[in-house]
Protein backbone atom coordinates (compact mmCIF):
# COMPACT_ATOMS: atom_id res chain seq x y z
CA UNK A 1 0.00 0.00 0.00
CA UNK A 2 1.91 3.02 -1.11
CA UNK A 3 3.08 5.28 2.20
CA UNK A 4 2.17 2.40 4.32
CA UNK A 5 4.91 2.55 7.02
CA UNK A 6 7.49 0.65 8.98
CA UNK A 7 9.18 1.64 12.25
CA UNK A 8 12.48 -0.51 13.44
CA UNK A 9 14.55 0.06 16.16
CA UNK A 10 18.38 -0.16 16.21
CA UNK A 11 19.87 -0.70 19.63
CA UNK A 12 23.49 0.02 19.99
CA UNK A 13 25.41 -1.56 23.07
CA UNK A 14 28.37 -0.12 23.45
CA UNK A 15 30.99 -0.38 26.34
CA UNK A 16 30.31 3.58 27.15
CA UNK A 17 26.96 4.41 26.48
CA UNK A 18 23.75 2.75 25.16
CA UNK A 19 22.07 4.26 21.98
CA UNK A 20 18.89 3.65 20.09
CA UNK A 21 17.37 5.12 17.49
CA UNK A 22 13.92 4.76 15.65
CA UNK A 23 13.24 5.12 12.17
CA UNK A 24 10.06 5.16 10.03
CA UNK A 25 10.41 3.17 6.89
CA UNK A 26 8.65 4.54 3.73
CA UNK A 27 8.62 3.55 0.43
CA UNK A 28 9.41 7.35 -0.46
CA UNK A 29 12.37 7.18 2.33
CA UNK A 30 13.41 6.72 5.70
CA UNK A 31 13.33 9.30 8.81
CA UNK A 32 14.46 9.15 12.15
CA UNK A 33 11.72 9.58 14.67
CA UNK A 34 13.56 9.05 17.68
CA UNK A 35 16.79 8.52 19.33
CA UNK A 36 18.48 8.50 22.72
CA UNK A 37 22.09 7.76 24.09
CA UNK A 38 22.97 6.95 27.73
CA UNK A 39 26.28 7.09 29.14
CA UNK A 40 27.71 4.17 31.44
CA UNK A 41 29.85 4.02 34.41
CA UNK A 42 33.62 3.07 33.43
CA UNK A 43 33.75 -0.72 33.17
CA UNK A 44 30.18 -1.20 33.06
CA UNK A 45 31.33 -3.87 30.08
CA UNK A 46 34.66 -4.35 29.67
CA UNK A 47 36.12 -6.29 26.16
CA UNK A 48 32.77 -6.89 25.34
CA UNK A 49 32.11 -8.65 28.66
CA UNK A 50 29.43 -7.24 30.66
CA UNK A 51 30.57 -6.93 34.67
CA UNK A 52 27.57 -4.80 35.99
CA UNK A 53 24.40 -6.80 33.87
CA UNK A 54 21.63 -5.37 36.13
CA UNK A 55 23.31 -1.67 35.48
CA UNK A 56 23.13 -2.39 31.74
CA UNK A 57 19.67 -3.60 31.55
CA UNK A 58 18.02 -0.97 33.56
CA UNK A 59 19.93 1.46 31.67
CA UNK A 60 18.48 -0.02 28.67
CA UNK A 61 15.30 0.27 29.71
CA UNK A 62 15.24 3.83 31.27
CA UNK A 63 16.47 5.11 27.89
CA UNK A 64 13.51 3.27 26.18
CA UNK A 65 11.04 4.84 28.52
CA UNK A 66 12.79 8.18 28.98
CA UNK A 67 12.78 8.59 25.18
CA UNK A 68 8.94 7.11 24.94
CA UNK A 69 10.20 4.73 22.45
CA UNK A 70 7.28 1.85 21.98
CA UNK A 71 8.49 -1.05 19.53
CA UNK A 72 10.03 -3.92 21.64
CA UNK A 73 11.72 -5.66 18.55
CA UNK A 74 15.33 -4.30 17.55
CA UNK A 75 17.98 -5.02 15.79
CA UNK A 76 21.49 -4.74 17.23
CA UNK A 77 24.93 -5.62 16.27
CA UNK A 78 28.08 -7.63 17.95
CA UNK A 79 31.93 -7.41 17.26
CA UNK A 80 35.07 -8.01 18.52
CA UNK A 81 37.08 -11.46 18.66
CA UNK A 82 34.17 -13.60 18.44
CA UNK A 83 33.19 -11.89 15.40
CA UNK A 84 35.03 -13.52 11.72
CA UNK A 85 34.31 -12.15 8.49
CA UNK A 86 36.20 -13.07 5.39
CA UNK A 87 35.84 -13.29 1.78
CA UNK A 88 36.51 -17.25 0.47
CA UNK A 89 36.61 -19.40 -3.08
CA UNK A 90 34.74 -22.01 -3.29
CA UNK A 91 33.24 -24.53 -5.62
CA UNK A 92 30.15 -22.93 -7.49
CA UNK A 93 27.01 -24.17 -6.57
CA UNK A 94 22.93 -23.71 -5.80
CA UNK A 95 22.29 -21.73 -2.76
CA UNK A 96 20.62 -24.33 -0.96
CA UNK A 97 23.65 -26.49 -1.91
CA UNK A 98 25.99 -23.95 -0.76
CA UNK A 99 23.99 -23.52 2.31
CA UNK A 100 25.26 -27.61 3.34
CA UNK A 101 28.30 -26.94 2.42
CA UNK A 102 29.12 -23.98 3.80
CA UNK A 103 30.28 -25.62 7.36
CA UNK A 104 32.88 -27.53 5.71
CA UNK A 105 34.32 -24.90 3.95
CA UNK A 106 34.10 -22.55 7.87
CA UNK A 107 36.18 -25.19 8.86
CA UNK A 108 38.68 -24.09 6.99
CA UNK A 109 39.02 -20.71 7.86
CA UNK A 110 37.74 -20.30 11.61
CA UNK A 111 40.16 -20.60 14.07
CA UNK A 112 37.14 -22.29 16.55
CA UNK A 113 34.99 -25.26 16.96
CA UNK A 114 32.85 -24.88 14.50
CA UNK A 115 30.12 -26.79 16.91
CA UNK A 116 30.72 -23.62 18.76
CA UNK A 117 29.85 -21.08 15.92
CA UNK A 118 26.65 -19.17 14.32
CA UNK A 119 27.41 -18.75 10.73
CA UNK A 120 25.81 -17.06 7.87
CA UNK A 121 27.08 -16.06 4.68
CA UNK A 122 26.23 -14.64 1.23
CA UNK A 123 27.60 -15.11 -2.53
CA UNK A 124 29.31 -12.59 -3.76
CA UNK A 125 29.97 -13.61 -7.42
CA UNK A 126 29.29 -16.88 -9.46
CA UNK A 127 32.32 -16.48 -12.11
CA UNK A 128 35.06 -15.69 -10.45
CA UNK A 129 37.23 -18.69 -11.72
CA UNK A 130 36.78 -22.33 -13.19
CA UNK A 131 33.95 -23.27 -11.13
CA UNK A 132 34.45 -21.05 -8.95
CA UNK A 133 32.52 -18.80 -6.54
CA UNK A 134 32.91 -15.66 -4.40
CA UNK A 135 31.51 -15.57 -0.99
CA UNK A 136 31.19 -13.60 2.49
CA UNK A 137 31.31 -15.51 5.59
CA UNK A 138 30.32 -14.52 8.41
CA UNK A 139 30.70 -16.76 11.74
CA UNK A 140 30.25 -15.53 15.15
CA UNK A 141 31.00 -17.34 18.47
CA UNK A 142 27.53 -18.97 19.80
CA UNK A 143 27.92 -18.03 23.74
CA UNK A 144 28.68 -14.31 22.09
CA UNK A 145 25.05 -14.25 20.40
CA UNK A 146 23.39 -16.43 23.21
CA UNK A 147 24.60 -13.95 25.93
CA UNK A 148 23.71 -10.64 23.33
CA UNK A 149 20.21 -11.63 22.76
CA UNK A 150 19.58 -12.46 26.49
CA UNK A 151 20.81 -9.00 27.82
CA UNK A 152 18.40 -7.96 25.15
CA UNK A 153 15.66 -9.64 26.35
CA UNK A 154 16.23 -9.28 29.43
CA UNK A 155 15.73 -5.50 29.24
CA UNK A 156 12.34 -6.08 27.97
CA UNK A 157 12.66 -6.40 23.81
CA UNK A 158 12.81 -8.65 21.44
CA UNK A 159 16.05 -9.47 19.16
CA UNK A 160 14.67 -9.30 15.60
CA UNK A 161 18.16 -8.97 14.03
CA UNK A 162 22.04 -9.32 15.20
CA UNK A 163 24.17 -7.83 12.82
CA UNK A 164 27.73 -7.10 12.75
CA UNK A 165 28.37 -3.60 13.73
CA UNK A 166 31.09 -3.28 10.61
CA UNK A 167 28.20 -4.37 8.36
CA UNK A 168 25.88 -1.51 10.22
CA UNK A 169 28.55 1.27 9.32
CA UNK A 170 28.51 0.05 6.17
CA UNK A 171 24.71 0.33 5.49
CA UNK A 172 24.66 4.09 6.86
CA UNK A 173 27.58 5.10 4.78
CA UNK A 174 25.89 3.36 1.52
CA UNK A 175 22.76 5.07 2.40
CA UNK A 176 24.03 8.25 2.73
CA UNK A 177 27.23 8.53 -0.16
CA UNK A 178 28.10 8.10 -3.77
CA UNK A 179 30.87 5.75 -4.45
CA UNK A 180 32.63 5.68 -7.90
CA UNK A 181 33.27 2.31 -9.12
CA UNK A 182 35.90 0.49 -8.34
CA UNK A 183 36.54 3.01 -5.30
CA UNK A 184 38.10 1.38 -2.32
CA UNK A 185 36.46 3.20 0.90
CA UNK A 186 38.07 2.07 4.32
CA UNK A 187 34.92 3.08 6.79
CA UNK A 188 36.58 2.84 10.29
CA UNK A 189 34.06 3.00 13.62
CA UNK A 190 36.12 4.16 16.66
CA UNK A 191 34.14 3.02 19.51
CA UNK A 192 35.29 2.73 23.23
CA UNK A 193 37.13 -0.23 23.86
CA UNK A 194 37.35 -1.13 19.83
CA UNK A 195 38.21 0.28 16.44
CA UNK A 196 36.14 -1.42 13.47
CA UNK A 197 37.48 -1.57 10.56
CA UNK A 198 35.72 -2.43 7.04
CA UNK A 199 37.50 -2.02 3.52
CA UNK A 200 34.39 -1.96 0.74
CA UNK A 201 35.02 -1.72 -2.84
CA UNK A 202 31.47 -2.16 -4.86
CA UNK A 203 29.19 -3.02 -1.67
CA UNK A 204 31.37 -5.58 -1.17
CA UNK A 205 33.58 -5.55 2.33
CA UNK A 206 36.92 -7.14 1.13
CA UNK A 207 38.75 -7.05 4.53
CA UNK A 208 37.25 -6.88 7.71
CA UNK A 209 39.00 -6.62 11.21
CA UNK A 210 38.11 -5.21 15.16
CA UNK A 211 41.56 -3.70 16.72
CA UNK A 212 41.49 -3.95 20.39
CA UNK A 213 41.56 -0.27 21.35
CA UNK A 214 39.53 3.11 20.45
CA UNK A 215 38.64 5.88 22.38
CA UNK A 216 39.55 5.11 25.47
CA UNK A 217 42.70 4.48 24.78
CA UNK A 218 43.00 8.46 23.90
CA UNK A 219 41.63 9.48 27.76
CA UNK A 220 43.80 6.93 29.80
CA UNK A 221 47.20 7.37 27.69
CA UNK A 222 46.15 11.38 28.62
CA UNK A 223 45.34 10.85 31.59
CA UNK A 224 48.62 9.03 32.36
CA UNK A 225 50.81 11.57 30.63
CA UNK A 226 49.27 14.81 32.54
CA UNK A 227 47.71 13.21 35.59
CA UNK A 228 44.43 14.86 34.87
CA UNK A 229 40.62 13.27 35.92
CA UNK A 230 39.21 11.07 33.45
CA UNK A 231 36.62 14.55 32.32
CA UNK A 232 39.05 16.46 32.08
CA UNK A 233 41.15 14.58 29.44
CA UNK A 234 37.72 13.75 27.80
CA UNK A 235 37.10 17.61 27.21
CA UNK A 236 40.61 18.29 25.66
CA UNK A 237 40.05 15.69 23.33
CA UNK A 238 36.71 17.12 22.13
CA UNK A 239 37.21 20.71 22.64
CA UNK A 240 38.20 22.57 19.52
CA UNK A 241 39.98 26.23 20.72
CA UNK A 242 41.68 26.78 23.73
CA UNK A 243 42.54 23.34 25.02
CA UNK A 244 44.61 23.46 27.87
CA UNK A 245 46.73 19.55 27.15
CA UNK A 246 48.17 18.95 24.39
CA UNK A 247 46.33 15.64 22.63
CA UNK A 248 48.97 15.45 19.39
CA UNK A 249 51.36 12.96 20.37
CA UNK A 250 48.58 10.86 21.93
CA UNK A 251 46.41 10.47 18.95
CA UNK A 252 49.32 10.60 16.37
CA UNK A 253 50.04 7.44 18.21
CA UNK A 254 46.68 5.76 17.64
CA UNK A 255 46.82 7.28 13.66
CA UNK A 256 50.47 5.18 13.46
CA UNK A 257 48.60 2.09 15.18
CA UNK A 258 45.71 2.47 13.01
CA UNK A 259 47.70 3.46 9.70
CA UNK A 260 49.68 0.02 10.55
CA UNK A 261 46.27 -2.11 10.56
CA UNK A 262 45.62 -0.41 7.43
CA UNK A 263 48.43 -1.10 5.41
CA UNK A 264 48.85 -4.80 7.00
CA UNK A 265 45.53 -4.92 5.68
CA UNK A 266 46.31 -4.07 1.92
CA UNK A 267 49.30 -6.11 1.52
CA UNK A 268 46.76 -9.28 2.38
CA UNK A 269 44.22 -8.11 0.09
CA UNK A 270 47.19 -7.11 -2.66
CA UNK A 271 48.09 -11.01 -2.18
CA UNK A 272 44.79 -12.04 -3.09
CA UNK A 273 44.28 -10.34 -6.30
CA UNK A 274 41.84 -7.61 -4.50
CA UNK A 275 43.60 -4.03 -4.34
CA UNK A 276 46.58 -2.29 -3.66
CA UNK A 277 45.13 0.76 -2.28
CA UNK A 278 42.80 2.73 -0.50
CA UNK A 279 40.92 6.06 -1.88
CA UNK A 280 39.06 7.50 1.45
CA UNK A 281 38.50 6.88 4.67
CA UNK A 282 35.19 7.57 6.39
CA UNK A 283 35.15 7.93 10.11
CA UNK A 284 32.49 6.96 12.43
CA UNK A 285 32.14 6.46 16.23
CA UNK A 286 32.27 8.56 19.30
CA UNK A 287 36.03 8.49 19.06
CA UNK A 288 36.02 9.86 15.32
CA UNK A 289 35.02 13.61 16.98
CA UNK A 290 38.67 13.79 18.75
CA UNK A 291 40.63 16.55 18.12
CA UNK A 292 43.12 16.51 15.40
CA UNK A 293 42.03 12.88 14.45
CA UNK A 294 40.76 13.08 10.70
CA UNK A 295 43.80 15.56 9.65
CA UNK A 296 46.57 13.64 11.43
CA UNK A 297 45.24 10.14 9.75
CA UNK A 298 44.95 11.76 6.66
CA UNK A 299 48.60 13.05 6.53
CA UNK A 300 49.51 9.73 8.10
CA UNK A 301 47.63 7.21 4.98
CA UNK A 302 47.89 10.00 2.37
CA UNK A 303 44.19 9.50 1.22
CA UNK A 304 41.42 12.10 1.93
CA UNK A 305 39.93 11.84 5.55
CA UNK A 306 36.58 12.40 6.52
CA UNK A 307 33.69 12.42 9.50
CA UNK A 308 30.55 9.79 8.50
CA UNK A 309 27.54 11.94 8.05
CA UNK A 310 24.86 9.78 8.38
CA UNK A 311 21.84 12.54 8.31
CA UNK A 312 23.08 13.51 4.70
CA UNK A 313 20.40 11.78 2.97
CA UNK A 314 18.03 10.09 5.84
CA UNK A 315 14.98 13.01 6.93
CA UNK A 316 14.92 13.78 10.62
CA UNK A 317 11.85 14.56 12.60
CA UNK A 318 11.36 18.22 13.12
CA UNK A 319 13.39 19.41 16.33
CA UNK A 320 14.57 16.27 16.89
CA UNK A 321 18.01 17.83 17.23
CA UNK A 322 18.47 20.89 18.56
CA UNK A 323 21.14 23.32 17.84
CA UNK A 324 24.16 21.62 16.48
CA UNK A 325 23.78 18.54 18.56
CA UNK A 326 23.37 16.50 15.08
CA UNK A 327 26.63 17.23 14.16
CA UNK A 328 28.15 15.60 16.87
CA UNK A 329 25.85 12.94 17.42
CA UNK A 330 25.86 11.65 14.34
CA UNK A 331 29.16 9.85 14.36
CA UNK A 332 28.41 7.91 17.39
CA UNK A 333 24.84 7.20 15.96
CA UNK A 334 26.32 5.68 13.03
CA UNK A 335 25.99 2.18 14.37
CA UNK A 336 22.30 2.32 15.32
CA UNK A 337 21.09 4.23 12.21
CA UNK A 338 22.45 1.38 10.23
CA UNK A 339 20.77 -1.51 12.48
CA UNK A 340 18.03 0.62 12.16
CA UNK A 341 17.66 0.53 8.42
CA UNK A 342 18.45 -3.24 8.23
CA UNK A 343 15.06 -4.66 7.32
CA UNK A 344 14.64 -8.05 8.73
CA UNK A 345 14.78 -10.51 5.57
CA UNK A 346 17.62 -8.89 4.33
CA UNK A 347 21.56 -10.97 4.82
Amino acid sequence: MLGRSKTTVGLDIGSSAIKVVEIEQKREGSRILNYGVAELVPEAIVEGEIMDRQLVVETIQNLFEQREIRPRHVNTGVSGRGVIVKKITMERMPPQEAREAIQWEAEQHVPYDINDVALDFEILGTDVGPNQMQVLLVAAKRDLITAHADLVREAGLVPAVIDVNSFAVQNVAESNYDFLKGEVVAMVNIGAELTNINLVQGGVPLYTQDLSHGGNSFVESLQKKYQVSREEAQSALRSTEGASLDVDPVVRTYCNDLGTALERSLVYLKSNGDTDHIDRILLSGGGSLTRGLKDLLSAKMEVPVELTDPLRRIAVREDLFPGHDAEMLGPQLAVGIGLALRKAHEK
